[in-house]
């Protein structure tokens, strides 16, 4: 669908429809576009100084948890960086939120940004979202909080990089440990979607295997000034869950962690 509204930007009005060239505020992947079809390389800028374009990390501290590759018996398309529930989610670059939604037997609460070099990021299992769909948001601005909603056994951001609907290692992009980009610049090859071939050929050999059943064991780290109620309506769930989970606990100790699922 193309959009005639207009967004302001910087202090100009850009029209959506040509900026952005397929606008869906439901799919993730709107572009059918195999990145392997690839025929050239395209540079991405990913800082512009001149026109005050710049790059923030997504939180204020990126441990890894799980990576992108292999997991279970699929492939994991992003980046899992570790967050307390409630800790503050950015946006990574200037861009316009494309999708707020809920997606309980994946992401669940997520954000979808669409940024000026064609590059869009995903930020899933959010405790709550902040930013309302076609909000022009900048890097560094705070658009959620950090939760673990959706598919998720614990608390943690889910990161995605994809140009075109198709998924980049943000490894390729970010040194997570030292808390920084790599570079200013990226370069789109189908070089680096060849992981494709072999995502595709394991998940059709596990098509006829079912994942067992598995608890999802969630638990939040006591902070100063927590209480049982807070934490409940926080996670939603009533206080006696929290009581029946954590038996015992009378008063809540920062540091602590406490079961709540």
């Amino acid at each position: 669908m193309e959009m005639s509204e207009e967004v302001l930007i910087d202090s100009s009005w850009v029209k959506v429809a040509g900026y952005y060239s397929i606008w869906d505020t439901h799919s993730v992947n709107p572009y059918r576009v195999d990145g392997r079809s690839y025929r050239d390389s395209l540079k991405l800028k990913l800082t512009d100084l001149p026109r005050q374009r710049y790059a923030k990390m997504p939180l204020v501290t990126t441990p890894i948890t799980s990576g992108f590759a292999f997991r279970g018996y699929r492939w994991h398309y992003g980046m899992d960086l570790d967050l307390e529930t409630g800790d503050s989610v950015k946006s990574a670059f200037d861009g316009v939120v494309r999708i707020n939604a809920w997606d309980g037997g994946g992401y669940g609460n997520y954000i979808l940004v669409r940024h000026y070099n064609g590059l869009e990021t995903i930020y899933g299992h959010l405790s709550k979202s902040l930013v309302k769909v076609g909000t022009f948001v900048k890097a560094g601005q705070l658009i959620g909080y950090g939760g673990s909603t959706g598919r998720s056994t614990g608390s943690h951001l889910h990161y995605e990089v994809r140009y075109q609907g198709n998924p980049i290692n943000p490894a390729l992009m970010y040194n997570f440990p030292e808390y920084k980009l790599r570079k200013d610049s990226f370069t789109i090859t189908s070089q680096l979607f060849n992981y494709y071939s072999r995502a595709l050929q394991h998940r059709g050999s596990s098509s006829h295997g079912q994942p067992s059943r598995a608890r999802q064991v969630v638990t939040h780290k006591v902070r100063s000034g927590d209480t049982l109620s807070e934490v409940a309506e926080r996670y939603g769930v009533r206080v006696s869950t929290l009581k029946k989970l954590n038996p015992g606990v009378k008063t809540l100790q920062p540091g602590r962690k406490l079961r709540v699922k």
